[in-house]
């Protein structure tokens, strides 16, 4: 291959060169990420990797089901009771009204899909099978909306029953009214209930027709059009005695909202009971807990990653489906920048792991800070083993690794103890969730902060009755800690102590000495004050009554617990293969900025679609790349008025280097209608994202809306 012929110019220009493609081996991973199989143990981490993804989904739904349980159950006998009961004397709407439930969601909106989608299962599973969701953005008008609800409930009679009559199919969008609704519903409701013999024995002969009600769920009630939502609930009230209508609103902000939206005359229509879902931080604690606080869990965070997730989930969205989404990108990010990640797994799975290291990964093991600073620990010869010894490295690997797992089994209940014994007191000063204390311990040593300080002072100064219920729920946890019984044992010997002291008068139990009487009569300035109440203190201190004694030996053993177990997870070795400490490269994927984001991709799409045909040197354009990053990068060069033609040419000449043909030859200037249909597209693409928009000043001419790159 010859080289590249340099150019020179007068005048400033573009040159175009065709890149050559090298193709390297890489196949898509979880996430769309590029595995690389060049890489020793790649295949491993991504089976790693593949499992944990796997995990987090699960737990995540089975966390969503569990907090969500009790508000979709209210739901379901809520749909039951007006829709089973028409006949019965429970009834005390009147035959006009639409019962409604208003479900207050939060203002978490990416979480309510999972929600509605688990309200839905249920209602059908239990309740009925008629349940129809509807989103604002596909009923820009009544007739949209009426159509949308026929669509979902004609599909669903049809799957009910596959050999159906021609009276039941879905008809066409001219016929979707109400009526055709009522006429379908009689037709199916009947074959319905005789497909659920279940729901029929549950029923009275009276009540068979009406056991079937017809569910509308609004899914985003704030984004309906006013007059959409009235027209439709004026309209299905007219049919209350043929269809019955359950109607859902979710709710994102108060439940102000519906009156807000909907006029007395319409509002008084509908039966409203309100419901209300769990708040999102209380979701996100259960979620950072039984995930990220978990030692069956891998994978961990750095305090600084945690501490961009929940400033993210603070001050952005309060989405915890978010909130994982970033867990999960910390998990990719992981294990496909750490070549030692293919030991963040189970225990045994990783001394398996550590047993089959490479030589590759035994010197990258040598290099880790951790393992550094604990190599300038041992003994001399120890360290020359150490870093001379491949054999020896793995075996120190396994047992490094047993202590890691150690760790963090020992670590988790103490921290939930701790949380406790701290959640309770004035102004929280170890913080109020245990993420708060979490983040805490792992990045510096808790016994050295202020805060760690004031906690104990206000510890020392329980009275017996609250030391000894806070120590009743250090021991509920230590129960389920099998490595934690010896603890477990200590600490129900300081209850049985505490129990077992004769009652004490409230100034001993609380520790807190009181001023004399003569002390209130007596006039004396601020300095005699603070130095008879010193005196005071000093006498207190020293003739202290046994229940002093004893809650001073429980706060010094809770202290001894903090010391030994809270230890900062940075200074473990080994702590880089399952700790994910990005906090920058997380920042900058998850908390971007669009303009930003967009000129980058459209300047250097290498780095977004890992092709190597899109190399390029600084101010060349490659051939090979998207049709719109070619316009975008021509546009540069451009003023503030860009002739569409003159654009159209230098497009043209790109889009000629990768068919062969040079700039000089005949054809070089010449274009068909397909480069020409092309050309338009990204220049409609341009003006979509805001780049240039059509102007009058100038015939084909376009004007240029940004400056300066990224």
């Amino acid at each position: 291959m010859s080289e590249i012929p340099l150019t020179s110019s007068v005048s400033k220009g573009c040159f175009v060169f065709k890149s050559a493609s090298k193709k390297r081996k890489r196949h898509v991973g979880v996430g769309g990420y590029l595995v690389d199989d060049s890489d020793d143990n790649a295949s491993d981490r991504f089976k790693i990797c593949q499992k944990l993804w796997e995990t987090v989904q699960m737990n995540t739904e089975v966390i969503q089901d569990q907090l969500n349980k009790k508000v979709l159950d209210s739901l379901a006998e809520f749909i039951k009771k007006h829709g089973l009961g028409r006949s019965s004397d429970n009834w005390r709407q009147r035959a006009s009204e639409i019962p409604t439930a208003a479900l207050m969601l939060g203002v978490n909106v990416p979480d309510h899909a999972m929600t509605f989608r688990s309200l839905c299962n249920l209602l059908q599973d239990s309740v009925t099978p008629f349940v129809v969701s509807v989103h604002a953005k596909e009923c820009a008008a009544v007739k949209f909306l009426i159509q949308k609800v026929l669509e979902q409930l004609m599909e669903i009679g049809v799957s009910v029953d596959e050999e159906q009559e021609d009276d039941t199919a879905l008809p066409q969008r001219t016929q979707c009214t109400i009526s055709a609704l009522c006429q379908w519903y009689k037709t199916v409701a009947k074959k319905c209930t005789q497909v659920s013999p279940q729901r029929k024995e549950n029923s009275t002969n009276s009540d068979l027709p009406q056991s079937l009600p017809v569910v509308v769920i609004f899914k985003d009630f704030e984004a309906f059009n006013p007059q959409i939502l009235q027209d439709f609930i004026l309209i299905c009230s007219r049919y209350t005695q043929e269809l019955p209508f359950i109607f859902i609103f979710g709710i994102a902000t108060s439940p102000s909202a519906i009156q807000h939206r909907l006029p007395h005359s319409v509002s008084s229509l509908l039966c409203i009971e309100v419901f209300h879902s769990l708040s999102c931080t209380q979701h996100l604690a259960s979620v950072f807990e039984k995930l990220i606080l978990n030692s069956q869990f891998p994978f961990k965070l750095s305090s600084r990653v945690i501490q961009v997730l929940v400033g993210i989930f603070l001050y952005h969205d309060f989405s915890v489906q978010n909130f994982v989404k970033g867990l999960q990108f910390s998990m990719l990010e992981h294990f496909n920048s750490q070549p030692l990640s293919v030991l963040c797994c189970q225990k045994q799975e990783a001394l398996l792991s550590a047993k089959t290291l490479s030589k590759k990964n035994v010197e990258r093991i040598r290099h880790l800070p951790s393992f550094m600073r604990y190599v300038e620990t041992q003994e001399p010869q120890e360290q020359v083993q150490l870093l001379t010894d491949d054999e020896h490295v793995k075996d120190v690997c396994q047992t490094l690794l047993k202590n890691l797992h150690k760790y963090h089994k020992n670590y988790y209940p103490i921290l939930q103890c701790l949380h406790s014994l701290t959640s309770s007191l004035p102004k929280f000063p170890l913080g109020k969730h245990i993420r708060e204390l979490h983040v805490s311990c792992i990045e510096k040593n808790l016994w050295e902060t202020e805060e760690y300080d004031s906690a104990l002072q206000l510890l020392r100064i329980l009275a017996k009755d609250e030391l000894v219920a806070a120590l009743r729920k250090c021991a509920e946890i230590l129960k389920s800690a099998k490595r934690m019984q010896n603890v477990l044992q200590q600490l129900e010997d300081f209850i049985g102590r505490l129990e077992a002291l004769q009652s004490v008068s409230s100034e001993d139990s609380s520790g807190n000495g009181i001023v004399s009487g003569k002390m209130e009569y007596q006039r004396t300035d601020l300095f005699q004050l603070q130095k008879t109440l010193l005196e005071k203190e000093s006498r207190r201190t020293k003739r202290m009554n046994p229940f002093e004694v004893l809650r001073s030996q429980v706060i010094e053993f809770i202290d001894s617990l903090v010391r030994e177990y809270l230890t900062p997870a940075e200074l473990q070795p080994l702590s880089e293969v399952c700790y994910y400490s990005s906090s920058g490269v997380l920042r900058q994927r998850l908390n971007v900025t669009p303009r930003t984001s967009i000129q980058a991709a459209l300047s250097h799409p290498f780095y977004y679609l890992q092709d190597e045909s899109l190399k390029t040197n600084s101010g060349t354009i490659s051939s090979a790349a998207p049709d719109l990053c070619i316009v975008y990068k021509l546009h540069l060069e451009c003023g503030r008025l860009i002739n569409l033609y003159d654009w159209l040419e230098a497009y043209v000449t790109v889009m000629s280097a990768a068919e062969d043909q040079g700039t000089n030859s005949e054809e070089g200037g010449k274009y068909d209608s397909l480069k020409h249909a092309r050309f338009i597209q990204a220049v409609s693409e341009m003006e979509f994202l805001g780049f240039v928009k059509s102007t009058k000043q100038k015939t084909d001419h376009v004007a240029r809306l940004t400056w300066g790159g990224c």
